[in-house]
């Protein structure tokens, strides 16, 4: 390999086909070595998400107060670079055993541990002593954005999860995963107003929409499971619905066009939320399945619906629970309930008798 190199002693392996490396960093290197995604690019466009400041502290006094009994994982990175590898020799398992080395202008991006490269910065500052020991790190050669967003999703699905959202974002897997993303870039009333990264809105957030509750409301629609395949013809109905839908529901397109501000249409309207939303996607696959050819005329008439949060009566025990907004699967089908007996559709004996518990409860 021609130019500067940085060389590890390293283990090879392989998965799914492709080698990979294990090799041992000292401490000191890992924040000249590795870097993060700019925090300024959208999430669409990178391989994990931004930096939790707040979580790096915690994890920095945990190795400096437990300096001789801590414990720090493997962190996985992609090179963007070809390597080259050295066995020390053959046979024995000894072709697995070697020599590593990167060259020295290679890319080095953290797809799983960002979080712990930075505490590891932040303790060498208070504890020196450390720039000595070794964190393991797996090395794979960088097939580019999808595969390191894949990597990224397939990493952290058996571990502390990240939101749904930004899992719907990198997850290229789950087909409905990919509706979801497709949507929220197709369809005029959510482009530029899908929060794309958190599962929940903040007051001050400007997007109305968050990427897992269209992702759930989607589901609904077309009653599907997790890993249900989609075809193209559902794919282009789905964008067809949620185009009626947005078109139905004049404060949504207010928002889209700044003339409300999405926080206050939050604090104020059930529609702003997600579990409005999932029972839209719940009603409507009643709606389509009974009326295939004049949904769309019925559909209109969620602009009639007084949506106010004010009107407890109205939805208490449906879309709020004690005044609250609540995402409860009960909540959600109650919710439906209402909007298919707005759009003037039929009660399956199971919504009769939620109907009547709710009578019952004094909903």
């Amino acid at each position: 390999m021609d130019g500067f190199n940085h060389t590890f002693p390293a283990l090879r392996g392989a998965q799914a086909g492709a080698e990979f490396y294990v090799a041992m960093c000292p401490m000191r290197l890992l924040p000249k070595l590795f870097v993060f995604d700019d925090d300024e690019v959208p999430p669409e466009l990178r391989a994990q998400r931004t930096l939790n400041r707040h979580r790096v502290p915690e994890i920095a006094r945990y190795l400096v107060q437990n300096r001789t009994s801590y414990v720090v994982s493997a962190l996985t990175a992609s090179v963007d670079q070809s390597v080259a590898f050295t066995p020390v020799g053959s046979g024995n398992g000894r072709e697995t055993i070697g020599t590593l080395e990167l060259p020295m202008d290679a890319r080095l991006l953290i797809n799983d541990g960002q979080h712990r490269r930075a505490a590891v910065e932040e303790a060498l500052t208070e504890c020196p002593e450390l720039r000595d020991d070794h964190v393991p790190v797996i090395f794979f050669v960088d097939q580019g954005l999808k595969r390191s967003q894949q990597m990224f999703a397939d990493l952290n699905k058996h571990a502390i999860r990240p939101s749904d959202s930004l899992s719907t974002l990198y997850d290229r897997r789950d087909p409905s995963s990919e509706l979801a993303r497709y949507l929220a870039f197709t369809v005029d009333g959510f482009k530029g107003m899908t929060e794309m990264e958190r599962s929940s809105l903040s007051n001050r957030s400007t997007k109305l929409f968050t990427l897992s509750s269209i992702k759930s409301a989607t589901r609904a629609l077309l009653r599907k499971g997790r890993k249900d395949t989609i075809t193209p013809d559902e794919r282009d109905f789905a964008v067809a619905f949620w185009s009626a839908v947005c078109d139905a529901m004049p404060d949504w397109r207010l928002a889209r066009e700044r003339k409300v501000a999405p926080g206050d249409l939050r604090r104020d309207s059930i529609h702003a939320h997600g579990v409005a939303l999932s029972a839209i996607g719940t009603a409507g696959a009643d709606l389509v399945a009974a009326h295939p050819r004049v949904w769309r005329a019925r559909l209109r008439r969620l602009a009639g619906i007084d949506w106010s949060r004010g009107n407890q009566e109205l939805w208490e025990g449906r879309a709020m629970q004690h005044g609250r907004i609540s995402k409860a699967k009960t909540n959600i089908r109650r919710t439906a309930i209402l909007l298919k007996t707005c759009m003037e559709l039929d009660l399956t004996a199971e919504e009769q008798a939620l109907e009547r518990d709710m009578d019952a409860d004094g909903g």
